[in-house]
């Protein structure tokens, strides 16, 4: 094992012991890495959340200029509860080169790495700065991200390229799609099922908002882009449940829909969002009004995550494919950080040690070998700044 992959290693032992489960804070993990990034002469900010429970943390190495490249990960993990593991998820145990433990993928893995090559970009960097660039709160909603862009904007601070550590079995991603959750609430009028018209039916509402969704979900099939390579390439739409309801002969008063889309253009999700406000305004909620004038729609906003879309121009995919030696770039399922830096006007791309398949699961691990090429990956990173 080289000397690097053993700072690694033992780093990210340290790493998952700390339990930041989302729902927990993350303050002790982020303020360990603090200290150590700035033994290694970074620059270091550390942005609270509003009750100051959790943290983001954002780093530099090298001028203070525009045009950084930023490594980025995510501090929280998923819950471990209900899940049959073989030993304390939140101690990290290496079994033939692999590396056990909640977060060694997904992605805590990536975040060593880049930690562990901090003191030879300290030497390397000269004239683009190295960013570190660690978030809360990703695995719920992406919150912590959302906050760290508007914190950068806020100091002026324009990096270039963002390289967003997800497991990726360090193939370069350069698309995926977004990932938009809502639960939408229906109020009604409560009353007895033998006089339907003397009530507002809450369930019934819910069930013509579903219709509308079905009629957005075709209708989202024209939009795809001719040159779109997402499978399925438009925007889906999902209805994950509809409850409501107390009693066969009573009149629902309220009733609940989970629903969600992933757009493939930012510009879909508008076009849903806005035909699904006319609809409610124009349509829905006067019926409901005319009997009840306290009848209610409202859509809570589970999570908004950006997708990153490909482009023809992409930095971070060409530098990417440099350093990693590959031919082409590929699209992802699953939803990340990217879109959020993409927004903010970085190019950005996902690549990081691990395997997506091993994410959220029993028994998580990460190779030695995966860490072995983004240490490799850092390391020809770490030339390119130098030269």
């Amino acid at each position: 094992m080289s000397t690097k992959l053993a700072d690694t290693v033992s780093l990210l032992r340290d790493l998952i012991a700390f339990p930041t489960i989302s729902e927990y804070s993350n303050l002790d993990m982020i303020g360990f890495l603090a200290h150590r990034l700035e033994a290694h002469g970074a620059r270091v900010d550390i942005f609270h959340d509003e009750i100051g429970h959790k943290a983001n943390l954002f780093a530099t190495i090298g001028p203070e200029v525009d045009g950084g490249i930023v490594l980025s990960g995510h501090s929280d993990v998923v819950p471990v509860t209900e899940q049959n593991w073989s030993s304390d998820p939140f101690e990290l145990i290496e079994h033939d080169a692999h590396l056990y433990g909640r977060g060694t993928c997904d992605m805590k893995g990536f975040i060593a790495a880049a930690c562990a090559m901090a003191p030879i970009f300290a030497e390397q960097v000269r004239d683009r700065p190295i960013h570190f660039a660690f978030t809360y709160d990703e695995e719920v909603g992406c919150f912590g991200g959302q906050a760290l862009v508007e914190s950068l904007r806020k100091r002026g601070i324009r990096p270039g390229v963002a390289i967003i550590g997800e497991p990726t079995s360090m193939r370069v991603i350069e698309g995926h799609k977004g990932c938009y959750e809502y639960t939408t609430h229906f109020g009604g009028l409560a009353g007895h099922g033998s006089a339907p018209s003397r009530g507002v039916n809450a369930v019934e509402y819910a069930v013509r908002y579903v219709n509308r969704l079905l009629e957005l979900k075709e209708a989202l099939r024209a939009r795809a882009p001719e040159t779109s390579r997402f499978d399925p390439p438009w925007t889906t739409i999902n209805t994950g449940s509809l409850k409501g309801g107390v009693a066969h002969n009573v009149i629902a008063s309220n009733a609940t829909i989970e629903w969600e889309m992933r757009p493939v253009q930012g510009a879909d999700a508008q076009f849903v969002k806005e035909d699904l406000r006319r609809y409610c305004q124009e349509m829905l909620l006067p019926r409901m009004r005319k009997i009840h004038p306290e009848a209610s729609i409202t859509t809570e906003v589970i999570g908004e995550v950006d997708g990153l879309e490909p482009t023809d121009v992409n930095e971070a995919r060409d530098i990417m494919m440099e350093l990693t030696g590959r031919n082409s770039a590929e699209l992802v399922p699953f939803g990340t950080e990217a879109g959020l830096f993409q927004n903010y006007g970085m190019s950005a791309v996902v690549c990081g040690p691990g395997s997506i398949e091993q994410a959220h699961k029993p028994d998580e691990y990460v190779s030695l070998d995966q860490l072995q090429q983004c240490l490799d990956m850092l390391g020809r990173l770490g030339d390119k700044l130098a030269a």
